[in-house]
This record gives structure tokens, sequence and C-alpha cells, in this order.
């Protein structure tokens, strides 16, 4: 198994007591602990389900969309996870007799071995890069793994775990002629989202490989409106000490006191109108084909250079 490493576990690591120390953890911290990627699998097999007919209609699909890559197709997953959705448009390839070659991109080392592992498991040719996708330069780094013609996916709504502005625009710089992104974002349902318990055992899941535990405080969600664009929404989650406690981070106690708040990871979505622009006006993309989900609440998009 080969995974190229451009973040270390030991960044990682100091970078996750620092942003515990400041109160805030970013996305990469959600997918990296054990209880993180116990809770995030539990969390990505309810949205495969929802998800399914879309990646089975882009499977079927994937041998006529490259066909002018020729007969090697590479394929790059920025956040890629354990690779389940990815492995559906590899095999459609690999059973029209295409040379795939598998790039799953994440800060996670579990989940990259588990994507990569897969792969194999498929007779698919596949090198992992641990990186981190919030990094302009570590896209860039993680893009040039293979020339152009590529097939680029950031999907799962993974788009939506950054400012959706910033990240759009570093992943279209990527995105050379003859390049194809496959992109999804989670649209907004009008009203405010009750989290599930799926969802809950994920957002709290950094916190447990703390030592913290669900009856030290409460979970708070909150969904408001982005001003910076109409149709935009974020939806933030933060934890709230009920009593004085004591993590242990990195092999250090960090004191919280009762009543202080950690920002969580947070998630934007989007109207259909907002995903578009983004798309095309913001980041300079040309949509050719886009795909609802069976339940009305993704939207994949099928994207060129403009």
């Amino acid at each position: 198994m080969n995974i190229e490493v451009l973040l270390t576990e030991a960044e990682i690591a100091d970078e996750f007591s620092e942003s515990f120390e400041a109160r805030d953890l970013p996305e990469k911290f959600f997918y990296w602990s054990s209880p993180s990627v116990k809770a995030w699998r539990a969390l990505a097999a309810r949205s495969e389900e929802q998800l399914r007919g879309t990646w089975e209609t882009l499977a079927s699909k994937a041998p006529d969309l490259t066909k002018p890559f020729g007969k090697k197709v590479p394929i790059i997953s920025f956040g890629a996870g354990d690779g389940m959705k990815d492995r559906l448009l590899a095999k459609s390839l690999l059973a029209a007799g295409r040379e795939v070659k598998y790039f799953p991109v994440d800060a996670s080392q579990t989940l990259l071995e588990i994507a990569c592992a897969a792969a194999e498991d498929d007779d698919c040719e596949a090198m992992g890069v641990k990186a981190d996708i919030s990094s302009p330069m570590h896209v860039l780094l993680a893009a040039d793994v293979s020339e152009s013609p590529r097939l680029f996916l950031m999907v799962g709504n993974t788009l939506g775990g950054f400012d959706p502005l910033d990240q759009i625009r570093n992943i279209a710089q990527c995105v050379h002629k003859g390049d194809i992104l496959i992109v999804d974002g989670h649209l907004h349902a009008g009203s405010p989202i009750e989290p599930t318990e799926e969802q809950r055992r994920f957002v709290f899941a950094p916190l447990t490989s703390a030592g913290i535990n669900t009856d030290d405080g409460v979970l708070e969600f909150s969904d408001k409106a982005d001003d910076r664009l109409d149709g935009l929404f974020m939806l933030t989650r933060r934890f709230q000490a009920a009593r004085d406690l004591r993590a242990l981070v990195g092999g250090r106690e960090i004191s919280i006191a009762r009543g202080e708040r950690i920002l969580l990871n947070f998630r934007y979505l989007f109207s259909k109108e907002a995903f578009r622009w983004l798309l095309m006006s913001h980041a300079g993309l040309k949509v050719v084909g886009e795909m609802p989900s069976a339940d009305g609440r993704f939207m994949t998009a099928v994207c060129i250079k403009g």
C-alpha cells in the first residue's frame, strides 16, 4: 500500500492540541481519531443510501464521460474518506476495459488505508495522498500526482465542510482543459434541520477522543444564512461544558471551565441557485450535467474548465 504524506501524524496531533486550546476544532479532526472514524462511517452509510441512485447513474455513464481520456483514467478524490462512492465509478471503468489509477486524498490515515485496500481488492491501482485539503498548496500538490486528463471528485458535501467560496476556487485552479470535476452539495431544505443521532455522535467524536462524555455538556446546533451570498447557509455546532472539565489532548491536560464553549466543525448548505453560482460565476467552471438525489437533498454537478 502506497500513501504519500503531505500532512504527518505529528503535525495533525500538534494542530489538534492547538485547536483544542483555542476552543475551535476544524473539519480535518472529525475523521482522525478512532471514535471519529467509527462515527463517520456510520453516518456515511446513511448518506450512501441517499446518494446510491445518483452514483449508480454516474457509474453507468463514466466510461462514456471519460472516453476522451483514452485508455487510462486517473481518479483524484478530494476528501475521499473510505472511498465507497468512488469505487462505483472505478469498478464501472475497469469493467469497460479502462486502466484506472485511484488517488484518494484525505487527512485520515485510517480512512486512506481503507480506501486504498478496497481499491486494490477491486484490482485497481491506488496511491493515497495524506493531505489537508483546506490548504491550497496541498490541493495543488495532490492534483499533480497525475497529468491531465484527470477525473476529479469532491463528493459527500465535502465542499460544505470548508468555506465554499475559497474551497471551490482552490479546486477549480486544479481543473485544466480536458479534466472533469464531479462535485456535489447538500441543498438547504428551507427550514432548520434536526440532527440525527448519527450526526450527533459524529460531531461529538473528537471530544470523546479527549475524554469528554456526552453528559459533560450540551451540543448546540444552529442554522443561519450567510450574508455573502443569497442561498448560502451555515450549520454550526458547539459544545457547552456543564461543569469544569479536564480534557486529555496530546498527552497533556487542558482545563475547560463550566459554561465555556468549543466550536466544532460547520457545514454549508446551498440553494440550487447558490450552488450553480459558486461553480460557474465564482469558480469559472462550466456545468455540463446536473443530477439531483432521489430525495432532493443533494445536487451533483459534472463540470469542466469554463
